[in-house]
C-alpha cells in the first residue's frame, strides 16, 4: 500500500495554525462550479473488510484515504490479508485486495489498534465471530469510551465469547467459534454498524440470521453482499442471510461521500450568491436524508440521478444560497438517516425563522465525543438559544444571524464538529478559530482546499 501522505489542510491559504488552534477566514466570494468529494466513508470500510474476508482477489476503487478507513486497512493487513492499495491521482485509493476466503484470518502478533474508527472496531467483531482465534481490539482515548456491549451481546447468543466478560468497552479481546448459531435478534436501536456486524457473522453461521430493528439504518451491507456472492434478504426495517457461505472475490466502486457532500452543501445555502453541484456522490436513500430536512427548511436544494455503482445509487446534488429559511421538526424515525449530519443541521437552523427540533437524537450522546452538548454550547456561543429536552434538540433560530468577533470553537477532536464550526467563520463575516480542526483528516481531508477552491 502507497503511504504517500495525505495532502495537508495545512496547505490552504485561510489556515493559521495558533497553539491547537486554526484560524477559518470568511470566504472571499460565493460558491460556484462543480465539486466531488472523497469516497464514501462507510462504503469504503466495507469495501475493506468485505474483501479481506473473500476468496481470491478483489478490486477496490474509488476508497476514502483518511485515518478512519486506514484503520481498517491497518486491520486486515494484520489478519492476513493482502493489501495493495495505491493513491491515486483524485487522492483516493484503488487497487487489490487479497482475502483469506475459507482458511479464516491469522492470529495478529499484536492487539489491533482502530484508533478512532467505531465502524471498524464494531465490524470487526462481526467479521471475527466465526473464527477461533483470539483477538484484542483496542482504540484510542476516545473509542475507548464508546459502547461495545451492543455489538457483543448479539455475537454472544451465537456463541462469540469476549474477554474479560462483562465489558461493556475497549480494549477487549474476542473468541469466535467455528460453530456459530443462527439468530433473530431484535436490535434495541437502529444502527447499521449494529446490523452489519450481526450479518457479517451470520454469513458463517449455520442456517438463517435476521436482524430486525426499530428503524431504518444504512443499508449498505446489504446492498454489497450480494456482489461478493452472498444473497442477502432485506426490507424496511429487517435484514437476513443464511449461511454458511464463503465471500467471493468482487468488484467495488465506491461513489463519493454524502456525508462529507453535505457540509460542502450548507455552505452553499448559507453563503449569498452560491450556487454550487456535488457530483458523483453517492444517493443512498438512507444517507440523503439531510437533503431532505434542508427541504422542509425551504432551502433551495436537488437531487439527480446518474447511475448506479454496483448497487449503490450515485447522482449529483445542487445547492443554492437561501436567504429565508424556516424552522421544521425531523422526526424521530428519520434521525438515523441523518445523525452525522445533525450538527450541521443544526448550524443551519441556528438561521432559520423558528424553532427547528431534532427528535430522539441521544445517540450523538456516544459518538466521537458528546456531538449533542457541543452543539447546544457552540451554537450558544453564536447566541442561538439551543437546548436538550429529554433526547431532543431544539434550536431558535435567528434569521440573519451574524457572529460576534472573536469566537474560538472546541471542536473536542470530533471531524463533523471541525468542519461545522469551521462553516460559521467561512459563510460569515468575520474569522473564527477551530481547535484540533486536524481531526477533518478522519473523513474529508481536502475539505478547507475544496471549499476555498469553490470561492475562487
Amino acid at each position: 500500500m502507497s503511504h504517500e501522505p495525505v495532502a495537508s489542510a495545512a496547505s490552504a491559504p485561510s489556515l493559521q495554525p495558533e497553539v491547537g488552534r486554526t484560524v477559518i477566514e470568511p470566504l472571499p466570494a460565493p460558491l460556484r462550479g462543480a465539486a466531488t468529494v472523497p469516497g464514501d466513508k462507510s462504503i469504503s470500510h466495507r469495501a475493506v473488510l468485505f474483501a479481506a474476508m473473500a476468496e481470491g482477489t478483489s478490486r477496490v476503487s474509488g476508497v476514502l484515504d483518511s485515518e478512519d478507513v486506514r484503520s481498517s486497512i491497518k486491520a486486515v493487513s494484520q489478519l492476513g490479508a493482502r493489501v495493495s492499495l495505491e493513491r491515486q491521482p483524485d487522492g483516493s485509493l484503488a487497487g487489490g485486495i487479497t482475502g483469506w476466503g475459507a482458511s479464516g484470518p491469522r492470529k495478529p502478533d499484536a492487539p489491533i489498534d482502530c484508533g478512532n474508527s467505531g465502524t471498524t472496531a464494531r465490524l470487526l467483531m462481526g467479521v471475527l465471530a466465526p473464527w477461533d482465534v483470539p483477538v484484542e481490539i483496542t482504540g484510542d482515548d476516545s473509542l475507548q469510551r464508546r459502547p461495545m456491549r451492543r455489538i457483543t451481546a448479539p455475537l454472544m447468543k451465537m456463541g462469540a465469547r469476549f474477554e474479560p466478560g462483562g465489558r461493556e468497552t475497549l480494549p477487549i479481546t474476542e473468541v469466535g467459534t467455528r460453530d456459530l448459531r443462527a439468530v433473530t435478534y431484535d436490535a434495541p436501536m437502529a444502527s447499521a454498524q449494529l446490523k452489519t456486524a450481526v450479518l457479517l457473522a451470520g454469513v458463517y453461521a449455520r442456517g438463517t440470521t435476521t436482524l430486525n430493528e426499530p428503524a431504518p439504518s444504512r443499508n449498505h451491507t446489504e446492498l454489497m453482499l450480494p456482489e461478493f456472492g452472498v444473497p442477502t434478504t432485506a426490507a424496511d426495517r429487517t435484514a437476513s442471510v443464511t449461511g454458511p457461505r464463503v465471500l467471493q472475490a468482487a468488484e467495488v466502486r465506491v461513489p463519493g461521500d454524502p456525508s462529507s457532500a453535505a457540509f460542502l452543501v450548507c455552505a452553499a445555502v448559507l453563503k449569498p450568491g452560491s450556487s454550487l453541484q456535488v457530483e458523483n456522490v453517492s444517493l443512498n436513500t438512507a444517507r440523503i436524508g439531510f437533503t431532505r430536512t434542508l427541504e422542509r427548511m425551504g432551502a433551495d436544494v436537488s437531487v439527480r440521478h446518474a447511475g448506479a455503482a454496483g448497487k449503490e445509487p450515485y447522482g449529483m446534488i445542487a445547492a443554492c444560497h437561501t436567504p429565508s429559511l424556516h424552522g421544521c421538526e425531523v422526526p424521530a424515525e428519520k434521525i438515523a438517516g441523518i445523525v452525522d449530519e445533525v450538527p450541521v443541521l443544526a448550524l443551519v437552523a441556528a438561521h432559520a425563522r423558528g424553532v427547528t427540533v431534532f427528535r430522539e437524537v441521544g445517540e450523538l450522546r456516544v459518538k466521537e465525543t458528546d456531538r449533542l452538548a457541543a452543539v447546544v454550547e457552540g451554537l450558544g456561543q453564536l447566541g442561538v438559544e439551543a437546548y436538550i429536552d429529554g433526547n431532543d434538540l431544539y434550536v431558535e433560530g435567528q434569521p440573519g444571524l451574524r457572529a460576534p468577533a472573536g469566537l474560538v470553537f472546541d471542536s473536542h477532536g470530533d471531524h463533523r464538529l471541525a468542519m461545522t464550526w469551521a462553516l460559521v467563520g467561512l459563510t460569515g463575516g468575520v474569522p473564527v478559530e477551530v481547535e484540533n480542526f486536524d481531526s477533518v483528516k478522519i473523513s474529508y481531508p481536502r475539505f478547507l482546499d475544496d471549499i476555498e477552491r469553490l470561492a475562487r
